[in-house]
C-alpha cells in the first residue's frame, strides 16, 4: 500500500517537473511578449504545479466533453483542449502570461513535445 502510494507521488513530482520544463522551453521560443513564465525557479515550478494539477483535475472532464469533437477531428482537437488548460493555468496564477489560445495551443504542443521526449528517455534508463 505504501509502495503504491509512494509511486503514485513519484509520477505526479515527474508529471510536475516536466511541466514545468516545457513551460520554460515553451517561453523560451515564443518570447515573453507571447508567452512568459517569469525568471526565477520558484515561478516556473509554481505555474508547472498548477498546470500538473489542472491536467490532472480538469483534463480528463474536458476529454469527455470534447470526446465527439476530438473522434470528429482525428484528435487535433487535443491541441485546443491543451491550449486552453495551458491558458487556464495562466489565468490562475498571475506571473504566468499567455497572450491568447493560440499562443496557448502552440505552448501546447511544445509542452507535450517535451513530456514525450522526457517520457521516452526516463523508459530508456
Amino acid at each position: 500500500m505504501i509502495s503504491m502510494i509512494a509511486e503514485i507521488i513519484g509520477r505526479f513530482v515527474i508529471r510536475w517537473l516536466v511541466s514545468g520544463l516545457g513551460l520554460w522551453v515553451a517561453a523560451s521560443l515564443l518570447g515573453p511578449s507571447r508567452m512568459s513564465v517569469g525568471d526565477n525557479f520558484i515561478t516556473i515550478a509554481i505555474a508547472g504545479l498548477l498546470l500538473a494539477l489542472v491536467n490532472m483535475a480538469i483534463k480528463p472532464i474536458l476529454m469527455v466533453l470534447s470526446f465527439p469533437a476530438i473522434i470528429l477531428t482525428l484528435g487535433l482537437f487535443m491541441l485546443v483542449v491543451n491550449g486552453f488548460l495551458i491558458l487556464l493555468a495562466s489565468w490562475l496564477y498571475e506571473p504566468f502570461y499567455v497572450s491568447g489560445l493560440g499562443v496557448a495551443v502552440v505552448a501546447g504542443l511544445i509542452v507535450g513535445l517535451v513530456n514525450y521526449l522526457v517520457t521516452r528517455i526516463l523508459e530508456d534508463i
